[in-house]
């Protein structure tokens, strides 16, 4: 998850700089004075008319406005010509006239009948901008376009008089946006597609669709702008190309990221993404073949790279919104994510189609940007949300390995120990009896002097003996006898035993327990494992001692809680806890919570502590409960 911030960021980075550029107010240009020109006169050039022919004011003469503009080429004619009369241009020392908007594939500009301005394309690009420097009259004059192309041929912008240089730095600053924007999704595109070499294995493939999918929308955008065409011509048919090679890209990386939300919608369109992949995979080759012969290579271009293509496309995008929406309703928040995205994009085009509609003139779509924007976030969340996904289950599956390890450790020490407890106690039991014997013979007829020392080796001895008991219990703590037993009749015999020695100690001892708490035990053993516990309160009492004792029945188990306020422990201590040879106190073994945990452990139950240093212990026991009601 980690890998994937960078991509976030970047994102986020480029929507906040998108909304600041066109959000915010426009700095004010100086002031320079501006003709703008919104009427002009359309004639269509007849398939019939030579090519070199000066302009001419004859035929049929058609008025146009910036908001009717007639482009739209009509059956038998091959472009238009452009009448439209320009101010008097003396005001300025280098006058320019400046179109936004033409549309065409050749085009020359004529000024009071002598041409000052040629452009041809050999490529099926017709959205122009056309600059073009005029003469400076003292009088109005007349401009000419004379328009060749195939689709549309006109004028779908104001026209600009005013000074070259002016209308020079307007239209990068008009244009440049567009750039910018294209290639900050570029750039984010080719980040993720580097980190995604970094994701796991199981979403590399995701990531890497995602990423080429960011990248072909970022190229799609830059090389759809009119000024990479105007300032670098020579480029055309390579930009063209990678227009093209970017919507290859784009909708196969997005149905393979969307069929793939979903194992079960993966597993059924296996096949058709790699019938897609095979035939984009031809487009692609045929797109290199148009790139490298030309024109005589245009039919099966557009055959295969829109006739067949378009409607293949159209399919793709429907099987994509209907998947994401099914999964939405089924409950599925990657795909519910992918629905957002889907709908705010589809909403934003079709506010474009709106705008179209109600304007009744060309329109340049540029809400679908926000709306592409607002996609590919939901993209990345609906990755990100699948790997966090995944790195948690994988971390908890690492702690859940981590312990069992722990316990693997713990259970073969425990059996070493056992081993070696039976194989050992009782030979060194007879001889500690015997010494103990002849020490207490001794005792007797010792003098005052050594009775002392006689008397410490007989108190270390029962002490190794004790030691020896703890041993054998924790080698053999099967139950002699197993009954059922009542837990609050136990605990008020253990508490009868043990409040001489907890007053001993300055502190108290309260004991709680519910009625009919009935399980399956051993009577001793069971106050064995007790009395070990609460000894062990009472050892690490401070100032006004104190030991809860809680038992209850919840659910199918009876919990007995045994909370003190003594010194606690820190989280590695309650970690060593039933170690051999491991206590907190200076003169313990550890045995004795080791015999606790085995004797638990045979009575089925299971031991937890809680503890923070300075503010107490508290042990949790949990038995299966028998006659329940």
């Amino acid at each position: 998850m980690q890998t994937f911030r960078i991509p976030i960021v970047l994102l986020l980075l480029c929507g906040a700089v998108l909304a600041v550029w066109f959000g915010l107010p426009k700095a004010e240009r100086p002031i320079v004075s501006e003709t703008t020109v919104t009427e002009w006169d359309v004639r269509w050039i007849d398939a019939s008319e030579p090519r070199g022919e000066p302009p001419v004011t004859n035929g049929s003469w058609h008025s146009a406005t910036v908001t009717r503009p007639l482009t739209t080429i009509p059956d038998g004619a091959v472009g238009a010509w452009i009448r439209l009369t320009v101010p008097a241009s003396s005001e300025w020392r280098s006058p320019g006239l400046y179109i936004q908007r033409l549309y065409g594939l050749d085009y020359a500009v004529y000024e009071n009948g002598e041409a000052i301005f040629r452009a041809s394309r050999g490529y099926d690009f017709e959205r122009n901008i056309a600059l073009v420097p005029l003469t400076a009259n003292s009088e109005a004059s007349e401009i000419l376009i004379r328009i060749e192309s195939k689709e549309r041929a006109g004028i779908a912008s104001p026209v600009r008089v005013g000074a070259f240089e002016a209308l020079s730095s307007d239209n990068v600053r008009r244009e440049m946006p567009n750039l910018l924007f294209g290639a900050a999704i570029s750039f984010l595109g080719i980040v993720m597609l580097a980190v995604a070499g970094l994701s796991l294995w199981k979403h590399r493939k995701h990531a890497a669709a995602l990423s080429l999918f960011v990248l072909s929308t970022g190229t799609l955008i830059a090389s759809y702008s009119s000024l990479p065409f105007y300032y670098y011509p020579e480029l055309g048919r390579l930009l063209l190309f990678v227009f093209d090679a970017s919507m290859l890209i784009l909708f196969p990386s997005l149905f393979y990221f969307a069929t793939h939300l979903n194992e079960k919608s993966a597993a059924f369109f296996q096949k058709p993404v790699r019938w897609l992949a095979g035939y984009y995979l031809f487009c692609f080759l045929v797109l290199i073949a148009h790139l490298w012969v030309g024109e005589s290579f245009y039919f099966f271009y557009k055959l295969f790279t829109f006739y067949i293509l378009a409607p293949l496309i159209a399919l793709q995008l429907l099987v994509t919104i209907g998947l994401a929406f099914r999964n939405a309703f089924r409950g599925n928040r990657d795909s519910l994510i992918l629905s957002g995205g889907i709908l705010g994009f589809a909403l934003s085009g079709i506010a474009d189609l709106v705008l179209l509609s109600v304007l009744h003139r060309p329109h340049v779509f540029f809400l679908w940007k926000f709306g592409l924007m607002f996609l590919i976030l939901s993209l990345v969340l609906a990755l990100v949300r699948r790997i966090a996904a995944d790195y948690s289950t994988l971390l908890a599956y690492s702690r859940e390995l981590e312990l069992h390890g722990r316990q693997l450790q713990k259970t073969e020490r425990m059996r070493i120990i056992s081993d070696l407890a039976a194989s050992i106690a009782h030979e060194i039991r007879n001889p500690l009896q015997v010494t103990r014997g002849f020490l207490q013979l001794l005792l007797r007829k010792a003098g005052e002097d050594t009775k002392g020392h006689y008397t410490l080796a007989i108190s270390e001895l029962d002490r190794a003996s004790v030691i020896i008991s703890d041993f054998l219990t924790f080698a053999r703590p099967e139950q002699d006898t197993v009954a059922p037993m009542d837990v609050k009749q136990e605990l008020r015999n253990i508490e009868t035993i043990m409040v001489p020695m907890v007053t001993l100690h300055g502190g108290t001892l309260h004991v709680h327990a519910s009625d009919r708490l009935l399980m399956l035990g051993n009577v001793s053993k069971f106050k064995q494992a007790m009395i070990n516990m609460m000894k062990n309160s009472i050892e690490s009492f401070q100032a006004q001692g104190k030991i809860e004792v809680q038992a209850y029945a919840e659910g199918a188990e009876i919990v007995i809680r045994i909370a003190d306020n003594g010194s606690g422990m820190d989280t590695e201590q309650i970690a060593k806890l039933g170690e051999p040879y491991f206590s907190t106190k200076t003169k313990g073994t550890g045995l004795g919570l080791m015999v606790t945990f085995r004797i638990i452990e045979v009575m089925n139950g299971t031991l937890e502590f809680r503890s923070e240093k300075g503010e107490g212990t508290e042990a949790i026991v949990r038995f299966p409960r028998i006659g329940q009601d």
